[in-house]
């Protein structure tokens, strides 16, 4: 049976890749992204998805798109709520408020808003998994990048607590912790480390894959399968747990 599965900044990088792979399965896909370019792609390359234009920090906006999903599908079986941002780089003492308030609004408050709904209709069905996307910098402390690691460490405490909140009433709830992602997003971060560190991104680059016990990156198609694994019958009694794909990390730095 076709699973219904929401995917937030779910038309590029690794969101698209997960989209894409459940798709693939025969699932039925809905997408929220901030992009309008994005979306606008998404509609014309996966037109059997769902794909809307929301901000997952504008409470009205992520209100609309999850009543477009309930009138759609008519209820949800899996929410990755995917969509984030990098923050700013730099020493706590120079970093601005409204920085660190965006980047932990689109990183924590877009995955409350998330949650939100689709506990409501979860917890209806008393089924469901919810799939929070955190990452190795919710796990360990990593210098420079406050708001963004206080913010995906708050989705591995979100992840826990939900998941104490609605295992009663059937649904799981997990997050995924992935470790430094190959592609676009990977390459601004490093560009951003580059200017604050006066180091060349190249050998920002090699610290980050020396620093796990395989010696390079992960791939967006290693995130979408553990989402893929988690959503499987295989994964029916993990919850609450914090999953790391990131080829091992020994050291942050």
């Amino acid at each position: 049976m076709a699973r219904r599965v929401v995917i937030t900044g779910g038309a590029s990088g690794i969101g698209r890749t997960i989209a894409e792979r459940f798709a693939a399965l025969g699932d039925r896909v809905a997408i929220c992204d901030a992009s309008a370019g994005h979306i606008a792609a998404v509609q014309a390359q996966m037109p059997e998805a769902l794909s809307v234009q929301a901000d997952v920090t504008d409470e009205r906006q992520m209100q609309a798109f999850f009543n477009q999903v309930k009138a759609a599908y008519g209820g949800l079986d899996v929410l990755v709520s995917n969509a984030g941002i990098g923050g700013p780089a730099g020493s706590i003492e120079t970093l601005k408020l409204e920085d660190w308030r965006r980047c932990l609004s689109v990183n924590l408050d877009g995955a409350f808003l998330a949650c939100r709904w689709a506990a409501e209709l979860m917890r209806a069905q008393k089924s469901g998994l919810i799939l929070l996307m955190s990452s190795t910098s919710g796990l360990y402390g990593v210098p420079n990048r406050a708001p963004y690691v206080a913010a995906k460490w708050g989705l591995v405490g979100l992840a826990k607590t939900l998941a104490m909140e609605l295992g009663p009433a059937g649904v799981r709830v997990n997050a995924i912790c992935p470790g430094a992602v190959e592609g676009a997003r990977m390459d601004q971060v490093l560009a951003m480390e580059s200017d604050f560190t006066g180091r060349p991104a190249a050998q920002i680059e090699a610290q980050y894959s020396q620093g796990v016990s395989l010696r390079r990156f992960v791939s967006p198609e290693d995130i979408a399968d553990m989402a893929v694994f988690l959503a499987s019958d295989a994964a029916r009694q993990i919850t609450g747990q914090a999953m790391a794909v990131d080829g091992h990390t020994e050291r942050m730095v």
